[in-house]
């Protein structure tokens, strides 16, 4: 774009997105990033780890030192404190996300939404604590959904089942709405998400009339998820309610290219990063010229999607504050994203994950994979830890 405003974050400056890191975190940063560039240690690192956790070595304190410290809050809302001041301080708000995926019990789904409701809760009054989030796979069986997805008829059993997946939903949504506390829904693999947009605009439509609350979440990696985005624009202009998109790239891509191929449907993935990347970026514009109809959280590591949206926003004269645009990153990622967005006064909130170490071994590994997989990410992250060590003469 050839429109330069004056006052924009500079991604480079490691000081800003550096400071809230003591001389021994940002050294153990760099060790980390180090042993994640490491092919080996990614692909054969879950295999090791979940044998010895499974047999009972104790390695967990290893773990919750090293990889669990770079990526999560804590195993509890309590042990999350330490992270939320310490974000604060650069003026980054928290998003408290409950990690634990994978589970099938009635049991567990009733304790994951109970402790959803608490991140909830806490983040009432706290304005460290601007968004929360779920996946609905927290609350419901995958098998479940992924029936639901592909229209087969549900037994009576199963039909009573998704009535309490949908009554977990509910009363997530609504304790936001009564405690006023935005939540988002994420996003996961093409062949249950159907189900899941229904869930997402089914709360929106309750729950987003006065103010934004319910967000959906849209992975432009897949081709037809723009075309989804608008279509769900014009649901809730005439419907009435406000639009909450969470905009990503993706997070499942070898997984769905893979089955795609092994059952023989096309695949639900753009052809190239190039496409991804335009309708992103293309997203980013619809929406905001609809910034009072829609609500933004741009999910993004990428520097150029954010520069654009900062840009973007600057051409509309909306304020970098502005309650419909937050910037959004995981925690121990692209923190010069991050700090040097809110040093610019953009709304900016990164992913805390929490949980007991075992449960949180999966989404540790997907960081750690997306890592080595997203193009110069590792690169990128060691390089600016290492100008920063080199700025501090360490």
């Amino acid at each position: 774009m050839d429109l330069v405003p004056n006052k924009q974050p500079n991604f480079d400056n490691t000081e800003i997105a550096f400071r809230q890191k003591t001389n021994q975190e940002l050294k153990k940063a760099y060790w980390l990033f180090k042993m994640i560039g490491s092919n080996f240690l990614t692909k054969v690192g879950p295999a090791i780890t979940n044998f010895f956790l499974n047999i009972g070595l104790p390695i967990q304190g290893a773990i919750k030192a090293t990889i669990f410290q770079q990526f999560c809050g804590g195993e509890t809302i309590a042990e999350c404190n330490k992270a939320i001041e310490q974000l604060d301080k650069g003026g980054v708000g928290t998003i408290l996300d409950y990690s634990v995926e994978g589970e099938e019990e009635e049991q567990v789904f009733d304790e994951t939404c109970a402790e959803i409701i608490r991140t909830i809760v806490r983040a009432d009054g706290d304005t460290k604590i601007p968004i929360t989030v779920f996946k609905i796979t927290g609350i419901g069986r995958f098998a479940l959904l992924q029936k639901l997805d592909a229209k087969e008829k549900l037994t009576a059993t199963e039909e009573s089942e998704y009535e309490k997946v949908k009554l977990r939903c509910e009363m997530i949504c609504k304790t936001a709405f009564d405690r006023g506390v935005p939540v988002m829904i994420d996003a996961e693999e093409t062949w249950i998400q159907n189900t899941i947009d229904e869930l997402a605009l089914d709360m929106m439509r309750k729950f987003n009339r006065e103010r934004i609350i319910v967000y959906n979440t849209y992975q432009m990696y897949r081709h037809d998820k723009l075309a989804d985005m608008k279509a769900d624009h014009l649901i809730a202009k005439a419907d009435g309610f406000i639009l909450g998109v969470k905009m990503v790239r993706g997070a499942y891509m070898e997984k769905e290219r893979k089955r795609a191929a092994e059952m023989g449907y096309p695949s639900p993935i753009q052809p190239d990063k190039e496409a991804s990347d335009r309708d992103y970026n293309e997203s980013l514009r619809y929406c905001v010229d609809h910034i009072e109809e829609i609500a933004i959280v741009a999910g993004t590591h990428n520097e150029d999607s954010s520069r654009l949206l900062t840009y973007l926003l600057e051409e509309k004269n909306i304020k970098h504050n502005h309650p419909h645009v937050y910037f959004a990153q995981l925690l121990g990622m692209s923190d010069n994203l991050s700090f040097n967005l809110a040093d610019a006064n953009y709304n900016v909130a990164k992913y805390v994950p929490y949980g007991p170490i075992k449960a949180v071994m999966p989404y540790l590994f997907r960081r750690a994979q997306e890592n080595t997989s997203v193009a110069g990410q590792t690169g990128r992250e060691l390089g600016l830890i290492e100008r920063e060590l080199k700025r501090r003469k360490l």
